[in-house]
């Protein structure tokens, strides 16, 4: 369930995108997805597979959440996961394990190939990098809608009580 006021960013890194937008399908798709769901979208951007591109977009970012898309795999040109993670305050590795374990039931091996990321950026943004396939940005938003509340909580709080510690005094005092 949604209860997040913060807008998503969606960002299509892709060189043949960006020549052809209206063959962003992957974009279209994690739009829907998130809409769908009854999050706020405050943008949509195609930009090249260029470090001063995605590094400038992730910068005039308006959105709390940040889901770029492509730039995960092995290819020299997929640095996409590079720039976040160089601009990153901190990552959160069980993201990426959790979609390549997923993954691998749907595609196989193949899946250990992609270095799907979400990571907290200085600013407090949060930003996921998804592959740009379709199926791959499915299963990550799946992944992505289930933490994004409680990860913007926890961004947002830097000291005072959790929200749910007062549920974990519940299961003590049983």
């Amino acid at each position: 369930m949604n209860t997040t006021t913060s807008c998503f960013e969606i960002i299509v890194v892709s060189d043949r995108v960006a020549e052809n937008p209206q063959e962003d399908v992957s974009g279209e798709i994690a739009k829907k997805f998130l809409e769908e769901r009854g999050y706020c979208i405050s943008r949509k951007k195609i930009i090249r597979n260029n470090y001063r591109e995605i590094l400038r977009a992730i910068r005039e970012a308006n959105g709390k959440v940040l889901v770029l898309l492509g730039g995960t795999g092995p290819s020299p040109r997929d640095i996409t996961v590079d720039v976040v993670e160089n601009i990153a305050w901190r990552c959160m590795p069980g993201f990426g394990e959790l979609f390549r374990a997923l993954s691998m039931q749907r595609i196989g091996y193949r899946a250990i190939l992609s270095r799907t990321a979400l990571c907290i950026l200085h600013d407090g943004k949060i930003s996921t990098v998804l592959p740009g396939s379709p199926q791959g940005v499915i299963l990550g938003l799946e992944i992505l809608v289930n933490i994004v509340n409680h990860l913007l909580e926890e961004v947002n709080r830097f000291e005072g009580v959790h929200i749910h510690e007062d549920q974990a005094h519940n299961y003590i005092d049983k």
